[in-house]
C-alpha cells in the first residue's frame, strides 16, 4: 500500500473533533477559572486584610496547589479531557505538567528522576517566557525612547 492510500484510510477513520464545542467548553471553563481567581483574590484581601497585589500571590499559590493536588489524586487528567484548554492554559496547567513529571519519575531518585525530568515540559515554558520577556523589555525600552 502506498503512502497516499494509507493517509486516506487514516483520515477516513480518524475521529473528527467538534472544534466549536471544544472552544466553547474551554471558554466557559477558562472564564470560570478567571472567576475563581478573582474570588480568591477578593477573599484573601478581605479575610487577611492585605492589598490586592499581595492577595494575588496567595491566589496563584492556591491554584498551583489545587493543580498539583488534583494531579496527585488522578483527577486532573479527567478534568482536562472535559475542559480542554480551559484548565491547561492557566497556571494550573503549568503545575500539572511539573507534578505529573515528578510523579512519573519519582522512583528513579531525586537527582536522576525528579531533578532531571521534572522540568521537561515546564522548562521550555520557563525558557521561552524569560526570553520573550527579555526581548519585549528591549522593545519597550526602544519604543519609550523614541
Amino acid at each position: 500500500m502506498d503512502k497516499s492510500k494509507y493517509k486516506m484510510l487514516v483520515n477516513k477513520y480518524t475521529p473528527k473533533e467538534n472544534r466549536l464545542y471544544n472552544g466553547l467548553i474551554a471558554f466557559v471553563v477558562g472564564g470560570f477559572m478567571g472567576m475563581l481567581g478573582q474570588f480568591l483574590i477578593t477573599f484573601y484581601s478581605s479575610y487577611f486584610d492585605i492589598p490586592t497585589k499581595e492577595a494575588s500571590v496567595f491566589m496563584i499559590i492556591t491554584l498551583v496547589f489545587l493543580g498539583c493536588f488534583l494531579t496527585c489524586l488522578g483527577f486532573f487528567d479527567k478534568l482536562v479531557s472535559f475542559a480542554r484548554c480551559g484548565l491547561i492554559i492557566p497556571i494550573t496547567g503549568f503545575a500539572h505538567s511539573m507534578m505529573s513529571a515528578a510523579l512519573e519519575y519519582r522512583r528513579e531518585g531525586l537527582v536522576t528522576g525528579l531533578g532531571a525530568n521534572m522540568f521537561k515540559l515546564a522548562g521550555t515554558v520557563i525558557i521561552f517566557g524569560v526570553v520573550s520577556a527579555y526581548i519585549f523589555g528591549f522593545i519597550r525600552v526602544f519604543v519609550m525612547r523614541g
